[in-house]
Parts: C-alpha cells; structure tokens; sequence
C-alpha cells in the first residue's frame, strides 16, 4: 500500500522527526539555538532548502543518475545541489535579511553540510519515495526540524534566567532538553510508520 503524500508530510513532522528520531541535523541545532529569533531564521532556510533540494535531488536521480547508470554518485551530486541550493539561500537572505544573516552568521553556510538535508534526499531514495511524497517528505522533514529548533530556543531562553548547575550550562543542558522532547515525540510514534 502506497502512503499518502499528506501522511508522509505529517509524520515527518511528528512520529518520524528527522531530529528527534533520527538525531540528524545536531550541530546548527544545538548553537543556534540560543535565541528564537535566530532559531526562526534558521528553520526557515532549513525548511526552504530541505524541500527545494528533496525535489531536485530526486529529479536528478530518477532522471539524469539511474538512466546514465552512476548511482554510485548520488552522494556527491545530492551535496553539490544542496550547497547550491544553500548558497541561494545565502544571497537572498543577505540581500533581503541583513539582519537575519548577521545574525546567523557561520551556520548559514553550514546548513550545506547538515546532515539532516542529506539525510532526507537519502531517505526518499531509499524508500521509493514518488515526486509528490519526496516533496512532502522533504517539507515535512524540515518543519518538524524548525519545530524542535523552535521548541529548544523557547525551552532555554525561559531556562537562562533560571539557577543551572555549572556543569549542565551550554551543551549538557540542550542535550538533556533534547533527550526529553524526543522521548516526547515517541508518544507519536503509534500514530504511522513511514521507516
């Protein structure tokens, strides 16, 4: 039975987090998340670029890899739309959002090397994903990413003006909170399967 494009959106979403479930994406995840405003900007590059890239990518596989017979080069050519795709991304935010851009600074240009954006193009082929469901995937896939940055940001500027213990500030802290929201997301985990 072929999922629904709809029930590939909401479960990469929730049940099947490409953050919280997977852990994929960790890195811009755990240093932008400081400030929400920040955490905004960045989910939103991610969400932009995650589905963008999930439509080219299955494009360039189904249509241009498979027929000429190097499949064993999807990694490469899906990094090289996905940075293109990112430096995009870049030139727009810096013309239209200088703030924003400022604001994000180095992890702007990362996003090319994260994980999660890989992981979805991967996870699409893998599955034998159509158009339609690789691109709710994708969309899907960078919302819920959005929403657990989100919830992170909001989650550590209530905690900033609360007592941590020393060895929990910074990275032990968003850990822990991060171990919570996942176990969090498990309680969706009955409602589909998508893996």
């Amino acid at each position: 039975m072929e999922l629904n494009a709809f029930i590939i959106f909401i479960a990469a979403i929730f049940t099947s987090n490409i953050l919280l479930t997977n852990f994929l994406g960790m890195c811009s995840f755990l240093s932008v998340s400081k400030e929400v405003e920040s955490s905004i900007g960045l989910g939103m590059a991610v969400v932009f670029v995650m589905t963008i890239t999930s439509a080219i990518n299955y494009v360039v596989y189904h249509y241009i890899l498979v027929p000429l017979d190097i499949i064993y080069l999807q990694y490469i050519i899906f990094i090289i739309v996905i940075a293109a795709f990112v430096q995009l991304t870049e030139m727009v935010m810096e013309r239209f959002s200088p703030i924003l851009y400022y604001s994000l600074g180095i992890f702007l240009p990362l996003i090319t090397v994260n994980c999660a954006i890989l992981g979805v193009s991967l996870f699409m082929i893998i599955r034998n994903y159509s158009f339609i469901q690789s691109v709710a995937y994708g969309a899907g896939s960078g919302l819920g990413w959005l929403l657990a940055i989100l919830a992170l940001a909001g989650i550590r500027q209530r905690i900033k003006e609360k007592y941590v213990p020393t060895g929990l500030v910074g990275a032990g802290l968003s850990l822990i909170i991060t171990g919570i929201m996942a176990l969090a997301f498990v309680g969706f985990s009955g409602i589909v399967v998508i893996q």
